[in-house]
């Protein structure tokens, strides 16, 4: 297996920052992170939370700069389709019976300091 080059090795540093960063934005926030990097057959969940009895399905974005676009709407209708299939997926799995919900933790900067916003049930 070859090197991986450095502009995917520079992206998956930052993508790892962020989920640390993101990790430690929802701590503050009381939520309780008890999972990371669930793979589905349809996705990986980025982080999974709980807060007050609920499921919080929490899919990370982070992005060096918003030139391209705001971490949010990297968020589109087929990446919902995939976290609500994947989370359906977790809670067979795990046998969870309560509620779960979602949010979206938009990261921009990095990978030392982010502007960091939770956006709470983004697709409602």
């Amino acid at each position: 297996m070859g090197a991986v080059p450095r502009a995917r090795r520079s992206h998956l540093a930052l993508g790892r920052a962020g989920e640390k960063a993101a990790a430690d934005l929802l701590r503050r926030k009381g939520y309780e992170v008890v999972g990371a990097g669930f793979a589905a057959r349809r996705g990986e969940l980025d982080l999974l939370c709980r807060k007050e009895g609920v499921l919080v399905v929490v899919e990370v974005k982070t992005r060096s700069s918003d030139a391209f676009g705001t971490p949010l709407e990297a968020v589109g209708s087929r990446k919902r389709r995939a976290l609500m299939s994947a989370a359906a997926e977790y809670r067979a799995l795990a046998g969870w019976r309560g509620p779960i919900r979602f949010a979206v933790a938009a990261l921009v900067g990095g990978p030392e300091r982010f502007e960091a916003e939770l956006i709470e049930d983004p697709f409602g």
